[in-house]
């Protein structure tokens, strides 16, 4: 927790843990010994900041181009009248400022920045979350937060987070923002994820969404030299999670990493896994299980995946 936050109190410690503040000021002035964390008073933080998790804008000050086109291509799956949820994130603040351009659009958000963007655009109508404000993420966390979202329903959820694996799905390095982005998802008919090739293969502490509740992927291209990020975009094709990889315009962009290149102008190459395990293409498609995406508009509770809309828990 405190590698996450970058401080925590011993009252919130024990609450979590379930044990007394005795308890959990003896373990901390242990792994102090131990040169681990500095006490404070009523609490622990990290010694001389080491680890701490970067702020958001320590982190990005302006979109990578791999960002920017994951958000572009997210953009476009967005239809006129759509109610969605939108989480906290670089990309999804890049999405959101394009998400500006389609009218009668309905977006829930607990990010500060997601808000800010959409806060001119005056075709959309934005709802913001109860909650705690997260100073680092500019993020709106906690039981407020989370109690807001009981009840709703959205078409998508459109989730960053900090790495991405088949085995456990999205994951974050923080428990509060993970339960948000949660009830988040609890809310979608689909779950679409916006994570760039750096996230792949990477696994932190928290789960946010399970590999079995992700629809959809949006990606950008994987470096050659990223074996691990590869077979890892390989693995969750194979777990039924629709794949689009988004990449700068150029004549030939977007290939699922392991497969012929295919050119095709200024659109991303997506790859549409079967649910019984084969992969196949449209009838825009080059029969190798990659396919050009055409122009669509998608209604609210439209499936854009492969096989039949998945609703989170099965239902």
């Amino acid at each position: 927790m405190v590698r996450a936050n970058g401080a925590v109190s011993l009252r919130e410690l024990a609450r979590v843990v379930q044990t007394s503040e005795v308890t959990v000021r003896r373990d901390v002035r242990a792994l102090e010994a131990e040169g681990l964390l500095d006490r404070r008073h009523g609490g622990a933080v990290l010694p001389g900041g080491i680890g701490r998790e970067a702020g958001f804008p320590q982190r990005s000050p302006a979109a990578s181009p791999e960002k920017t086109a994951i958000a572009e291509y997210a953009a476009g799956l967005v239809g006129e009248g759509e109610a969605i949820v939108v989480g906290a994130g670089v990309t999804t603040q890049e999405l959101a400022r394009r998400l500006a351009r389609i009218p009668g659009l309905t977006v829930v958000t607990n990010s500060l920045l997601v808000a800010q963007a959409l806060a001119h655009a005056n075709r959309v109508e934005v709802v913001m979350t109860g909650g705690t404000l997260r100073g680092s993420s500019y993020a709106l966390v906690g039981s407020g937060a989370e109690q807001s979202l009981q009840g709703l329903r959205v078409s998508r959820a459109f989730i960053s987070g900090t790495g991405l694996t088949a085995e456990r799905g999205l994951s974050t390095s923080n428990m509060l923002s993970a339960s948000v982005d949660r009830a988040l998802v609890q809310a979608a008919a689909e779950v679409v994820v916006l994570a760039d090739h750096g996230k792949l293969g990477t696994d932190t502490m928290f789960q946010t969404v399970p590999t079995e509740l992700i629809s959809h992927l949006v990606t950008d291209q994987v470096p050659p030299e990223k074996g691990r990020a590869a077979a890892e975009l390989e693995a969750l094709a194979d777990h039924g999670v629709r794949i689009s990889v988004a990449g700068p315009s150029e004549p030939a962009r977007g290939t699922v990493p392991g497969r012929p290149r295919v050119r095709t102008g200024h659109r991303p190459v997506e790859r549409h896994p079967d649910r019984h395990g084969e992969r196949h293409g449209d009838r825009h498609g080059t029969g190798d299980g990659l396919t050009v995406p055409q122009p669509r508009t998608a209604a609210v509770g439209t499936s854009l995946t492969a096989g039949p809309l998945r609703r989170p828990g099965g239902a």
